[in-house]
C-alpha cells in the first residue's frame, strides 16, 4: 500500500500541493521519499489521490495529483461518541480507536466527576493534540475522512445540542440506574438506526443528577454485561458493538 499523507487544504482543481510541515517532514526525513515516488493524498473529507512526489526538501515538500481514487468506504452509521475526559494519556488512546472503528465525531465532555475543567483543556491544547492523533490513525487505517473532535463542552450544554435519532448513555452494572439489560436499547432488524450518539462517563462514573438529566434529554441507559470495565476500554466495546448492528462490522 502507498504511503498516505493528510493534507486537510486540498481544494478543487488542485494540482500540485504542498504538503503541511509535519506531513512534509514525514514523507521526507522519515520514509525518505525522493521525487518521483507514488503516494496517496487525502483531505480528510473524503477525497483521496495517487499523486506523485515533485520536491522532497528539508522545508517543503510539494506532490502532484495524478487520478482520484475511490476511498475505503465509510461506516452507515452516523456515530458521535460524546466521551467524558479522562486522564493522562487515555483520551489519546480512545481518539485513536474510535477512528480505527469508524465513529463519525469525538465530543470531549466535562463532567462532574471529570479531573479537568475546560479552562485547562483549552490551556493544554490538549484539543488539538486529540485532532492530530484522529488524522494519524484515519492515515494507518486507511479512511478518507477524519473524524470531527468537537471544542469540550459541559455535559449540560451538550445534551441540549445533540440530535441523533438514538440516543444511549453507558451506567455500571452495579450503579444506581436501572437499565435493560447488555442488549442495545432500540436493537432489531425491524428498527435499523441511521444516527447515534453514544455518551460515555469518567472513571468515577456519572452522578445520579447526570444520569437523571440524561435521561431526561432522551438518553436511554444501556450495560455493557455484568462486569465493571475500564473507564477507556467501554467506549471501545460500545462502539464495536453499535457498528456489528447497525454499522460495517456485521
Amino acid at each position: 500500500m502507498l504511503p498516505r499523507f493528510l493534507v486537510p487544504s486540498l481544494a478543487p482543481g488542485d494540482q500540485i500541493v504542498t504538503l503541511p510541515p509535519d506531513e512534509g517532514k514525514h514523507l521526507a526525513r522519515v520514509l525518505r521519499l525522493h521525487a518521483g515516488d507514488p503516494v496517496r493524498i487525502f483531505d480528510g473529507r473524503g477525497h483521496e489521490f495517487v499523486a506523485r512526489v515533485e520536491k522532497a526538501g528539508k522545508t517543503l515538500v510539494t506532490v502532484r495529483l495524478i487520478e482520484p481514487v475511490e476511498p475505503a468506504p465509510e461506516s452507515p452509521l452516523d456515530l458521535t461518541v460524546a466521551q467524558s475526559v479522562l486522564t493522562g494519556d487515555k483520551m489519546d488512546e480512545i481518539v485513536r480507536d474510535l477512528t480505527m472503528l469508524g465513529a463519525t465525531a469525538v465530543q470531549p465532555i466535562v463532567s462532574a466527576r471529570a479531573e479537568v475543567s475546560l479552562a485547562t483543556l483549552h490551556r493544554s491544547r490538549r484539543v488539538e493534540r486529540w485532532r492530530r492523533i484522529a488524522g494519524a490513525s484515519a492515515k494507518q487505517c486507511g479512511r478518507a475522512v477524519v473524524p470531527q473532535v468537537g471544542d469540550p463542552l459541559e455535559l449540560q450544554d451538550w445534551l441540549q445540542r445533540d440530535t441523533s435519532s438514538l440516543r444511549l448513555i453507558l451506567v455500571e452494572p452495579a450503579g444506581d440506574v436501572p437499565a435493560g439489560g447488555p442488549g442495545v436499547p432500540g436493537a432489531g432488524k425491524d428498527r435499523p438506526q441511521t444516527s447515534v450518539s453514544l455518551l460515555v462517563g469518567p472513571e468515577g462514573g456519572w452522578t445520579a443528577e447526570e444520569a437523571t438529566i440524561a435521561q431526561r434529554a432522551g438518553f436511554m441507559p444501556w450495560t455493557l454485561g455484568g462486569r465493571t470495565l475500564r473507564a477507556e476500554t467501554a467506549p471501545i466495546v460500545a462502539v464495536s458493538i453499535l457498528q456489528w448492528v447497525w454499522g460495517d462490522l456485521a
